[in-house]
Parts: structure tokens; sequence; C-alpha cells
């Protein structure tokens, strides 16, 4: 059988072969806009915007040339970070890119962790109370959950917890702590996660304000993304505790809960993996909906915004975050297989 470090390194080179498949794919999209458009992949200030000089630069990168080369001129000013000039946010792409994801993350933070527990526990309860209350429960909180427009929910949750009780505001900090978080003689950004940076820089109050400001988007990403991971996690548990091995587990005389949660949950584990690694990469690639119902300023209000304005340079970098997430995200649910089901390795 193959080991867990030979089976992971295997992985990773495919990993480099699959993100160059990536970065082929999003540069034919872009071979189907003008030039002039292309032309701002490669811009880096706003200098460089108008007629004349995006010509220039036009013909500086071959952009008349065929495609082939302008994908390899392409590919390299991407390995050095140059993700072309966003003008529906006035900078280049890689610092909007930076400058946003800490607010999608702040979110998934939480999310994630709880969104994978509950699916994940009460998946479990529903399987081996199956047809009984905690099942029917489940069920009725699965379909509510996943019926529940995020917009709609996020409104409500606005108009109770901020318009009525005052208690939990929009947006990601309140605006005199992020006057402070902008002065670089009062904080230090040393990793443009004010969650973090304010624990780094002995400001306590900007990461419970932190806190206060993602309860709401945490709420309405939870009840929303938990639903189909309850649903998930009861069918492939049902299936496993019909398996030959269960039974034969039982009949060694082991008792209910180590037949339960040693060995069919392992089992069940696999599908849940899965769809758990797919969605953390969504959820880290942005929330549009809901950074835009609470203004949390993340990346997925900005990736909506330069779709709107039809900003080629800003929607491929965002493409390419989302893609080089699923690419992550599919490594590690590889190596949680390989971990769970050691059978795998030999795939």
């Amino acid at each position: 059988m193959t080991s867990l470090p030979a089976y992971i390194a295997r992985r990773l080179i495919l990993l480099i072969f699959v993100l160059l498949g990536v970065t082929v794919l999003i540069f034919a999209i872009t071979a189907l806009v003008p030039v002039e458009i292309r032309a701002m992949l490669y811009v880096r200030n706003v200098q460089h915007t108008n007629p004349d000089q995006l010509r220039r630069i036009a013909e500086q990168y071959g952009l008349y040339r065929p495609l082939y080369e302008q994908y390899f001129t392409w590919l390299g000013q991407v390995l050095q970070g140059n993700l072309g000039f966003a003008k529906s946010s006035q900078q280049t792409v890689a610092s909007a890119i930076l400058e946003r994801w800490p607010y999608t993350f702040e979110i998934v933070l939480f999310a994630a962790p709880l969104i994978i527990f509950l699916g994940i526990y009460l998946g479990v309860q529903a399987a081996i109370h199956k047809d009984g209350l905690i099942d029917n429960a489940c069920r009725v909180l699965s379909i509510v959950g996943w019926s529940l427009p995020s917009f709609w929910l996020g409104l409500i949750l606005l108009s109770i917890f901020y318009g009525y009780l005052r208690w939990l505001p929009p947006g990601s900090l309140d605006p005199h702590l992020m006057d402070v978080r902008n002065n670089p003689k009062l904080f230090t950004r040393y990793t443009y996660i004010d969650l973090l940076d304010g624990v780094l820089n002995g400001r306590p109050e900007i990461t419970l304000n932190v806190i206060q400001h993602v309860i709401l988007p945490v709420i309405v990403i939870v009840t929303i993304n938990v639903a189909l991971l309850i649903r998930v996690m009861r069918s492939s548990m049902l299936e496993a505790l019909n398996k030959p091995y269960t039974f034969a587990a039982k009949a060694k005389g082991l008792d209910d809960k180590t037949v339960i949660y040693r060995h069919a949950r392992r089992n069940a584990l696999i599908p849940v993996v899965t769809l758990s690694g797919m969605l953390v990469a969504g959820l880290l690639g942005g929330l549009v909906i809901t950074e835009t119902v609470f203004a949390f300023g993340g990346l997925g209000q900005w990736a909506a915004t330069a779709a709107i304005q039809f900003d080629i340079p800003a929607v491929l970098g965002y493409a390419m975050l989302s893609a080089f997430l699923f690419v992550v995200a599919n490594l590690i649910v590889d190596i949680l297989y390989a971990y769970i089901d050691p059978r795998i390795r030999l795939v």
C-alpha cells in the first residue's frame, strides 16, 4: 500500500498540472474580448488607462501576436503577482483581493467550523434516531434552512437586531474603530485580518467589535449551508449502519457507541468530507449576497461590483483565486480521504 507522504507528493505534482490547466482555460476566455480590454491585464496604475497608453501596452506585451505567445507572456505576469488593474476599485487587482479577502475570511473563520460540526453531529443523530423526534426535527431544519433566501434572512435579522434592538450593526467595523485601524501610528496591520491584528496590537476592543459585526452574517451562512450537510451525513450514516461490517462489529459484542462512532461514522464521512471541502472553498471565494446585504466589504461584494461594471481584469483575478481555492480544497479532501480510508491511497 502507498504510504501517506508518497500519496500526498503524488497529489501535489498533479496539483501543478491542474493549476496550469486552469490558467489555460481562464486565458482562453480573455481571448474573446478586444485587445484594448486585454491590455488592462498588464496595467499597474491608473495613468496607463487612456486609449493611447493601452495600445502601447498591447504592442509591448505582444497582444497582436499568436495566442500561445500571449499566454506565456500573461502567465509570466501572473506569476509575478501582476493581475492587472481593476477600474471598478481604481487599484491593482492583487491589491483589491488582498484588501478585501480578510473580511470574507473573518466570516468563514466562524461559519465553516459551525457548519461542519453541526452538519456531522445532527446528521449522525438523525440517522441513529431514524423516524424519531430528533430525525424529524433535523428534516424540518434542513428543509427550512435550504429554502430560505439568504438576502431575505439577512434583512430580517438586520431589522430585528439592528433596526429594533440596535445590538448588531452592519459593516465590518464601527467607524471610529476603523479610523484607529487605518492610522499607522496607532495600529499596525500585521495580517490585514482585523480579528487577529486587534489582538496583536493590544486592541481587544477591535477584535470584539469584529466579532459583534460577524454574528449576523455567520448566522445566515450557517443556517443556509448546514441544511445540505445534515441531509448528506444522514443518508451516508444510514447506509453505513446497514453495511455488513456494522453487523459483524455488533456480532463481535461491541457496544452501540463503538459501532456507531468508531466504525459507521468514520466510513460515512467520505461524501461529507468532499462536500465540506467544496463548501469551504466556495465560502472563501466570496459571499456575494451576504456581504452585500450586511455591507461587509468582502471579496464577494467587490467581485459582484466588478462584474456589473464589466471589469475584466478584476473578474479574471477573482476567477483565478476561486479556481486556486477549489483546487487546494480538492487536494486537502484527497489527503483526508487517504487518512479516513487507507484503501484510497491505492487509487
